[in-house]
């Protein structure tokens, strides 16, 4: 066959509907192997009996009225879950307003603070408010000391020191989107209804509120899916009747079935919860016709005023960064000296040169580093393409792989653990014939699917901001495919991808919730090092451990915030 020939065919070729589906094919198959198969594969064992018939044996057991554990930790999970969307609703809608909307002393420094909460890892932020706040915790225990008491006047424990910690951790899930839609609020809409006759609180909730729904769906998402997959803060403040707990304990008893049917059921009701709030936020539209005028900040004159909100500033900024600051002071803390005393009496620089100096402390840290690396560096891939496909290929069925795509962030992570050892506890064709519980590759698979999800959104969400005309013009001027993307797409949307394959890395070296379930003592990574110290009493290492992560986690948001900034200054 001629030269002509083979170019006429790939001509055709390249002109022919079915060509999308073709490059397609691999993205799908990478779901469906490693999302979509996994979650069918964990719902097909918890209805499979012993003799290999069908069984809902553990369904009915888990919604028995009366007697079931199973249904008291669903309520106790969904009671947390929807408490904590309160409280870190009006914490962060009120934080954000009072930032955004008044000048007063110490305004910058609170913006500033207002995220340090994100910096802090699950387990660690649990540390830190049990050595603060617990019942053995530097605040009850210097208080006993310092009024002379016989016990502690208050100690965070069970139900409310979980609330509590959910509260000051996932409450930036709010602050963000509703400071962002705040800002580009048009204040002429609120000074119309003003001039109409509303009072204040019929503005807030007739104008204002209603215009911040999408970003109060978002954070309330954001923080339901996040508290029911909580596993760290009941663990630690002793509320075993959570669902999470529930997988947990069912997974060590080796009662895989049970767990099966039980992860069934918790990622039913996050997938539930998500499908409401999209219908909800879908109900009406919430878009404003602004002038591109932003509100601006009401200074603060009265003196009385001014000086309650320099306290104000104060406290917050003391309860903000306290975590941190008694994080930093344990960690130089000599392990096993720290008993009954308010503070450590002893401290030393040990446990910083130990984790540099013997390389068995320097495990944990370079399997976390080495597994968010393998995970992140498949994220971008499949990420990126997911992202491409989704929004500009022509093909059928983009809103179905868009779910595909986004459904690993609606799972908790007890739940792709257990998807993934259902899935991979015997031979497959997507494990290459290989058993992959139990070996070094499963924890970066679980990171793979829980945080593929951000390089996707991050991916997508530039592309939707880049005019297709750029991509038309390149093959306009007898640019292949591949050619106008290498050169034009991708460059363009690299700084979404970063971003969100930063954010990846950062969740995968901090993740603790699904490696708890799947390590090994060969893979052991960092979050299970901090919470094996901990409960050998060394809180010293442990606490070192837990500084290492947050300063990684800071240089990866700086990092990240100065490509926001640079790709804000080029646009």
């Amino acid at each position: 066959m001629s030269r002509q020939s083979w170019v006429q065919r790939w001509q055709a070729f390249r002109s022919s509907p079915v060509l999308p589906y073709l490059l397609l094919l691999p993205l799908v198959l990478v779901l469906w192997g490693y999302v979509v198969q996994p979650l069918l594969a964990t719902f097909w064992a918890s209805v499979t009996a012993e003799d290999g018939g069908l069984t809902l044996r553990h369904y009915r057991d888990f919604f028995r009225l009366g007697g079931s554990a199973n249904l008291e930790a669903l309520l106790t999970s969904v009671w947390i879950s929807l408490l904590s969307v309160l409280t870190c609703g009006l914490v962060g809608v009120l934080l954000a307003y009072l930032l955004g909307r008044f000048e007063f002393p110490g305004r910058r420094l609170l913006e500033s603070l207002a995220v340090v909460p994100m910096a802090l890892p699950p387990l660690v932020g649990v540390l830190t408010f049990v050595f603060l706040y617990a019942e053995s915790g530097i605040i009850p225990r210097g208080l006993k000391v310092l009024l002379g008491l016989e016990q502690v006047p208050f100690a965070l424990k069970g139900f409310w020191g979980v609330l509590v910690v959910h509260t000051f951790t996932m409450y930036p899930y709010f602050y963000m989107p509703v400071a962002a839609a705040l800002a580009g609020l048009d204040p002429s809409l609120e000074e119309a209804a003003y001039n109409l006759g509303a009072r204040r609180w019929q503005v807030w909730t007739r104008v204002i509120l209603p215009l911040l729904t999408p970003a109060l769906v978002a954070g309330s998402l954001l923080v339901f899916m996040v508290s029911m997959a909580s596993y760290t803060a009941p663990l630690i403040f002793g509320v075993d009747r959570t669902l999470t707990m529930q997988i947990y304990i069912s997974r060590t008893n080796g009662d895989l079935d049970l767990a099966a049917a039980q992860a069934t059921v918790l990622s039913m009701v996050s997938i539930a919860f998500l499908l409401l709030m999209r219908w909800y936020q879908g109900q009406r539209s919430y878009r404003s016709l602004s002038k591109g005028v932003s509100a601006r900040r009401t200074e603060v004159r009265h003196p009385l005023l001014r000086l309650l909100a320099m306290a104000a500033a104060v406290l917050l900024t003391i309860v903000l960064l306290l975590p941190v600051l008694t994080l930093v002071l344990i960690s130089f803390s000599r392990d096993g000296t720290w008993t009954v005393q308010v503070l450590p009496p002893e401290y030393t620089l040990e446990n910083y040169l130990r984790l540099f100096r013997d390389p068995k402390a320097w495990v944990p840290i370079r399997n976390s580093l080495q597994m968010s690396a393998v995970a992140t560096l498949g994220a971008i891939v499949v990420g990126t393409l997911g992202a491409y496909a989704t929004v500009r290929m022509p093909v059928r069925g983009r809103g179905l792989l868009d779910v595909a795509f986004m459904l690993p962030w609606a799972l908790p992570g007890t739940v792709v653990a257990i998807n993934l050892i259902a899935a991979f506890n015997r031979p497959s064709i997507f494990s290459f014939g290989k058993v992959l519980v139990g070996t070094y590759w499963i924890i970066p698979l679980a990171y793979f699917v829980r945080f593929v999800p951000l390089v996707f959104r991050s991916g997508a969400a530039a592309l939707h901001q880049m005019d297709p005309s750029l991509e038309e013009a390149a093959r306009n001027l007898g640019a292949s495919w591949w050619v106008s993307f290498r050169r034009v797409t991708l460059p363009l949307m690299a700084r979404g991808v970063l971003g969100g394959a930063l954010l990846a890395f950062v969740q995968g070296v901090g993740e603790f919730v699904a490696s708890i379930l799947l390590y090994t003592p060969s893979n052991q990574p960092l979050s299970v090092a901090i919470y094996n110290r901990m409960y050998s009493f060394e809180f010293g290492t442990a606490a070192a451990y837990g500084v290492l992560q947050i300063l990684l986690i800071l240089l990866v948001l700086y990092i990240t915030n100065r490509l926001d900034a640079r790709g804000t200054a080029v646009v």
